[in-house]
């Protein structure tokens, strides 16, 4: 195949329908994560879960296989189309410094759903696993040569990407990517709304994930690291965490919806 041809595929709507359905997948896994910590301030029971979490909460419901199909699916969708935008530069990002980084930046995502399409299907093959152990993993990764550099500089990434989430989220720069001309305008200020509070909630999240993987690289410690339940299990435990934890658990929510609102109107 060349590359001409690549790229053209890459232009083609069934990228654009990959990413769409991928879009629609990322809002449900933030509902469910967001859903189930959502219910701990409420005193609903519910428990803090990260992504890999809310996919075996899901596996056990009635219909989960055939959900968790389509959220496969769905994932494998979303990796397609930013790995499109990565190698075969389909947002024309360009091949200077700052379109490497944006394309390096999808590449990055491209991957990680990739990995999240690969842990679902698993999930559905019974392929169940232990599940992911964030203070093992850094373990490991602190015994490596540069091991406490690599762990410091992965919690520096997600405090960096929980800075962009509130630049964005004050700035309300994501509106850029919407269409918003057709959008209703009654629902406009709703949809609005819900990337503010959704890229706010992502935000704080990432940024205490990031602080407390550069403890543990300055302490070296891997019991400092968490995931994104550890996150959320830290704000529950601060003065007024109750009200810490139900507030971001509802900007994931809200999240979860702008995602359904970026499936119909984003440029993809």
């Amino acid at each position: 195949m060349t590359s001409t041809t690549l790229k053209r595929a890459a232009d083609g709507r069934g990228v654009e329908a990959a990413g769409r359905a991928g879009l629609l997948a990322k809002g449900a896994i933030y509902a469910i994560v967001g859903g189930l910590a959502i219910q701990i301030p409420l005193g609903l029971g519910g428990r803090a879960a990260d992504r890999q979490g809310a996919l075996r909460s899901l596996a056990g419901e009635p219909l989960g296989g055939a959900m968790l199909v389509a959220l496969g699916l769905g994932f494998a969708g979303y990796a397609l189309w930013r790995l499109a935008q990565a190698a075969l530069d389909r947002d024309r990002e360009g091949k200077d410094a700052k379109g490497v980084v944006k394309r390096l930046g999808h590449l990055g995502k491209g991957l990680l759903y990739a990995g999240s399409a690969f842990v679902t299907f698993g999930i559905v093959l019974g392929a169940r696993g232990g599940g992911s152990d964030e203070r093992q993993e850094t373990a490991q990764v602190l015994g490596l040569p540069f091991g406490r550099w690599l762990v410091a500089a992965a919690g520096a990434a997600f405090v960096a990407a929980g800075l962009f989430n509130a630049f964005r989220a004050v700035t309300t720069r994501f509106r850029k990517h919407l269409r918003e001309h057709e959008l209703n305008r009654k629902v406009r200020p709703w949809a609005i709304a819900v990337g503010v509070a959704g890229h706010a909630a992502r935000g704080v999240v990432f940024a205490l994930i990031g602080v407390f993987l550069l403890r543990a690289a300055l302490q070296y410690d891997p019991n400092e690291a968490v995931g994104l339940d550890g996150a959320l299990l830290k704000l529950a435990q601060q003065p007024y965490g109750p009200w810490l934890l139900g507030a971001v658990a509802a900007g994931l929510l809200a999240y979860a919806a702008y995602c359904v609102v970026q499936a119909r109107y984003r440029d993809v």
